[in-house]
């Protein structure tokens, strides 16, 4: 399947604006606020419908820089959505058919492990090129 492609900050917030506003959710999912691990048994793929992709298919291998420019941190939950820097630049877009949350996931390699990242797009979040 191929997703389309969220080229920006601008078309990132305009997907948002143009989507129902979020529901409070009881699913599996939690929270997700600062890229927390998801195993794939608890993803709840029944539930969740891809919406995009920030991954620029010219890259074959995005950056690893990340953008903080306020002092957060990876797992800061007011971090900004940095489309074009990690992890963001790696993530698909879905939305949550129960409560229309919408959220990042990426996955994570490492030498022996793979981990399945979430995080929820919230509303007043920045968003940033």
């Amino acid at each position: 399947m191929t997703l389309p492609r969220i080229p920006d900050a601008q078309a990132l917030r305009d997907l948002l604006l143009n989507s129902p506003a979020p529901q409070a959710c009881t699913c599996s999912l939690g929270a997700c606020a600062g890229w927390d691990s998801l195993s794939e048994a608890r993803w709840p793929a029944q539930q969740m419908q891809a919406v995009g992709t920030l991954r620029d298919p010219e890259v074959s291998e995005p950056t690893f820089e990340e953008q903080h420019p306020q002092g957060t941190r990876y797992e800061s939950s007011n971090a900004p959505v940095a489309v074009a820097f990690f992890p963001y630049n790696r993530c698909d877009v879905w939305r949550c058919t129960q409560c229309a949350r919408h959220l990042m996931r990426y996955t994570e390699f490492g030498g022996y492990y793979v981990d399945h990242r979430v995080r929820a797009i919230a509303p007043d979040l920045p968003v940033l090129d």
